[in-house]
């Protein structure tokens, strides 16, 4: 088993011929995609609480749910994967977890997202609120911080193992790497449709409250387009969750805040803007080439 699993994985590096992943039918992977997607969701709401999602209490609650979901998930993809692609690589690889080029799956994709973010860190850079990254007191009282802890740890951790580790080798084994690509992000996003309620249930108006959430769908969706990438094209797990703490952590751009610089700076950060945006669209699939992480499992050159 170990041996199987190092050849596929060295064999884009050496130039041998790629092999296809075994097949499952796709009313199979699609359902199991959609039972995860459904008891994911599902494990936030099974606590009766009266306090909104940002409560410590209701926070750690869910903190356990989604670590009993990520125990549960990969017993998915052990039960309906093919008992072929089971005995190329290790069960471990398959969610991909492996030691084979992992800091080159931790530097390239992160450096790659920077890029794309090129203008918002411009921005920063100018305020100087990066300086507050290499304080000390910034890291431990946000380690200290629950709602940080959510935002940069917890939900990336467990989105990502259950919707992109769980998920992407099951579809995987249905559809073309690119299909995959395009069709797993779609539980993804359509998992966000739960924040509807709690809006509503904090008193805000039902049209509001859609229009937010079609917008929270919409670049989930495409959020998840990216990460599933990297997953299919590194094999690595590791590269969308860090990936995933970034965005997390940079948000949205803060248009705001640009149009209040001088005009000059301005012209100069929109610049970097579209350069960030240009580059990252240049070197998407050249930086994330399988053969830089040794993976030729899931996508193949």
């Amino acid at each position: 088993m170990n041996n199987s699993s190092e050849d596929i994985y060295s064999q884009n590096a050496i130039g041998s011929p790629p092999q296809q992943l075994p097949h499952i039918p796709i009313v199979t992977s699609v359902s199991c995609c959609l039972i995860l997607s459904i008891i994911y969701v599902a494990s936030l709401y099974i606590w009766s609480s009266q306090h909104n999602r940002d409560h410590p209490a209701t926070v750690k609650r869910r903190f356990f749910s989604v670590f009993i979901v990520m125990l549960i998930a990969p017993l998915f993809v052990y039960k309906f994967s093919s008992p072929a692609l089971l005995e190329r690589a290790s069960f471990a690889e398959l969610l991909g977890l492996r030691w084979q080029r992992l800091f080159t799956a931790i530097l390239i994709p992160y450096l790659l997202t920077m890029l794309l973010f090129l203008g918002p860190l411009c921005v920063q850079m100018q305020n100087e609120s990066l300086k507050t990254y290499v304080d000390p007191a910034f890291w431990l009282d946000s380690f200290q911080n629950i709602l940080w802890i959510r935002n940069h740890v917890m939900a990336p951790l467990s989105e990502e193992f259950v919707f992109r580790a769980c998920m992407m080798p099951l579809i995987l084994q249905s559809f073309s790497p690119l299909t995959s690509v395009f069709i797993t992000p779609l539980f993804f996003g359509t998992a966000h449709i739960h924040h509807i309620g709690e809006r509503l249930s904090l008193g805000m108006e039902l049209k509001t409250a859609i229009v937010i959430s079609c917008f929270q769908l919409t670049y989930t969706t495409i959020f998840g387009f990216y990460s599933s990438f990297l997953f299919a094209r590194t094999g690595h797990f590791i590269a969308p969750f860090l990936v995933h703490a970034f965005c997390n952590h940079m948000g949205l751009p803060d248009v705001q805040d640009l149009w209040q610089q001088h005009l000059v700076r301005r012209i100069i950060f929109i610049i970097c803007y579209f350069a960030g945006l240009i580059g990252w669209i240049i070197l998407l699939p050249i930086a994330t080439q399988p053969s830089l992480y040794s993976n030729n499992l899931y996508w193949n050159n």
